[in-house]
């Protein structure tokens, strides 16, 4: 959402919005001159923008249904539209390039983004996080081309007409809002057939078309994998040739995978494997995704968006990876109720592959709560024996308390607007 507000203040509208909550991104919506309240009152919409002849509203589905300031709008016919379908609109008279996936379309995307912009292409990118390398979630360019996030939430991709795109993944999700996996994949399957030149999915998948992946015979594939001094570095083989030691500054397997993912979306674009890896190795990642808070030989912090129990094992891999003779303590909130008590299995593996879990109360987000499911109920499932529920209050001197030497702290909740603060104690402390 805070990519579209850039977009159009760039485009010079004016623009002003709601969140719930303060955050580093509304701070820096702010010091653009984007207005941006957090008590929902029609009484904080400014007048200028009650009059719906020269109003556009623009809302994501994780707005609550009875949201007051929305439904002023819905209720007094103003053009109300939600993110996927002001996207669609913006990107149809451009080249579309669209990342789809459960897991990995923020980094693929960004990565894509990067590769584009490092190209010299005439393109715009609408990412889901901040990239390191621009501080923004939009790298602004022409309108020739465009890269976007295709959210498979609420089914909010098919509005797009991807003229390139890539499905990294199709792990069960959202299941509040598809009910069963077979609907989830279906949506994929109808997302794949708005494609109108190239189609680019995860080796495995059920669904035909070119393929990416790590030594499974893909089309676009990552071979010969070594690490040296925390860089991944791999050779890709395509349909047509084969490039040399590719370099990432990233973390854990799965970024090989995104990596290969933009690769093989640039090169059916037309950009030449060279200059693809050239961006790579530029590539710094994304804030909130395995971000390095502090980075010493006694003590690491790392803070990422990881909110789905493959995601999570994904981290916790690449933790031990990368630190295998350290004591590693996860630090997680739920998201929503109904994720946590559809994958509420899947969650204590996940989280059982730290050495010690601190757990925080469920982030409601959209939802309301749901007998039964709790953070309490989460914890009694996770396997290990070094395990605790905190409150936000006495986060700090529990972490404190472990004697870590790693700190994981993930989630897609408010837990992002509490590591600086964990970040500015642990500095203090050691």
């Amino acid at each position: 959402m805070s990519s579209l507000a850039l977009y159009f203040k760039s485009i010079g509208k004016n623009v002003a919005g709601y969140d719930k909550t303060p955050s580093e991104i509304t701070i820096s919506l702010q010091q653009k001159s984007i207005e941006v309240h957090f008590e929902d009152s029609i009484d904080f919409i400014s007048n200028e923008y009650k009059n719906k002849e020269n109003t556009l509203v623009i809302y994501t589905p994780a707005v609550p249904k009875n949201h007051t300031e929305l439904n002023f709008f819905f209720n007094n016919n103003f053009t109300v539209l939600k993110r996927s379908e002001i996207l669609g609109e913006i990107t149809k008279n451009s080249i579309c390039l669209a990342v789809a996936g459960t897991h990995g379309k923020t980094t693929t995307s960004t990565m894509l983004g990067h590769i584009l912009s490092e190209a010299g292409v005439n393109a715009t990118s609408f990412l889901g996080g901040i990239s390191e390398n621009y501080n923004s979630n939009l790298i602004l360019g022409g309108s020739e081309v465009s890269v976007v996030e295709a959210d498979e939430f609420d089914r909010s991709f098919l509005k797009l007409s991807p003229n390139i795109a890539c499905i990294t993944s199709m792990d069960a999700d959202h299941l509040d809002i598809y009910g069963e996996a077979s609907e989830l994949e279906k949506s994929f399957k109808d997302f794949g057939n708005k494609v109108s030149d190239t189609l680019i999915v995860r080796k495995g998948l059920p669904i035909e078309a070119l393929t990416f992946g790590i030594d499974e015979n893909a089309d676009y594939e990552a071979i010969n994998i070594k690490i040296e001094n925390g860089v991944y570095i791999f050779d890709v083989k395509t349909p047509t040739e084969i490039i040399k030691e590719v370099k990432i500054n990233l973390p854990g397997k799965h970024n090989v995978l995104n990596a290969v993912a933009a690769l093989a979306m640039a090169n059916s674009y037309g950009i030449s494997l060279p200059v693809i890896a050239k961006a790579l190795l530029s590539f710094k990642g994304i804030k909130r995704r395995f971000s390095y808070k502090i980075k010493t030989d006694k003590l690491v912090l790392i803070d990422d968006y990881a909110h789905h129990p493959t995601e999570i094992t994904a981290v916790a891999s690449s933790v031990r990876e990368m630190y295998p003779n350290k004591k590693i303590v996860g630090v997680f909130q739920p998201h929503l109720f109904s994720r946590t008590r559809d994958f509420i299995n899947d969650f204590a593996k996940s989280l059982s592959l730290f050495d010690e879990l601190i757990l925080l109360d469920i982030y409601p987000a959209r939802e309301l709560p749901i007998e039964g499911v709790t953070s309490n109920w989460l914890l009694s499932k996770v396997s290990i024996e070094n395990k605790q529920l905190s409150t936000k209050e006495n986060l700090f001197e529990n972490i404190s308390a472990s004697k870590a030497q790693v700190i994981v702290m993930i989630g897609a909740g408010d837990i992002g607007e509490l590591v600086n603060e964990i970040k500015n104690k642990l500095t203090i402390e050691n």
